[in-house]
Parts: C-alpha cells; structure tokens; sequence
C-alpha cells in the first residue's frame, strides 16, 4: 500500500534513489561539474554509481535536488560537505562522482 503524499511534502527514501539517475532540479542549468571541484554553495544535479552508491548518498541526504555547502574541498583529499545541518566527510572518488550546479 502506497502513501499518498501531497505537493509540499518529504519524497520517501526509494524516490530519492531513483532522482539519483536523472537531473531534477537541474533541468534549467546545463552546467555541472564534480563535487571536489566547486566551492561554497551549490545544488546536488546527479549522483553516479550503481544502486548501493545512490541508496548511500540518499540515506545521508546528498540526493538530486538539494542544496549545499562545501565547507572544505581540496584536490586528493576529504571533501567536507554541509547538508541538512550535518556534516558529511567523502572520499575523493565519491565526491568525483556528485554533479553539481553553483548557485
């Protein structure tokens, strides 16, 4: 049995798995680049990896769509990440792997 959800609320955890393989949220903006290569403020456009990597970054919130801070990005190194008032530390092939968009 599905729940019905309104226009204003949460996606479940499976529809972020799924936004993992297209662009919502990016549509407008054609420009995206890797994770570690941006600085300050920028919006998650894609997450690429297979389906263990997508539930990953979903379940700790990096999911298409959201918005976030890179507080420390540096070449060959942890990649610090603020998102949804926590603090995410990647591994350079994983942040290698989020696209995103300035804003």
């Amino acid at each position: 049995m599905r729940r019905k959800r309104g226009k204003n609320s949460d996606c479940c955890l499976s529809d972020r798995v799924r936004g993992c393989f297209g662009r919502r949220g990016c549509a407008a903006k054609n420009i995206h680049s890797p994770l570690r290569n941006c600085r300050g403020r920028v919006r998650v456009c894609k997450v690429n990896g297979d389906r263990k990597v997508c539930a990953k970054m979903a379940s700790m919130g990096l999911y298409p769509g959201v918005e976030a801070d890179i507080i420390c990005a540096e070449n060959n190194s942890q990649c610090l990440v603020k998102v949804n008032g926590g603090t995410i530390s990647l591994d350079p092939a994983t942040s290698e792997n989020i696209l995103v968009t300035n804003l």
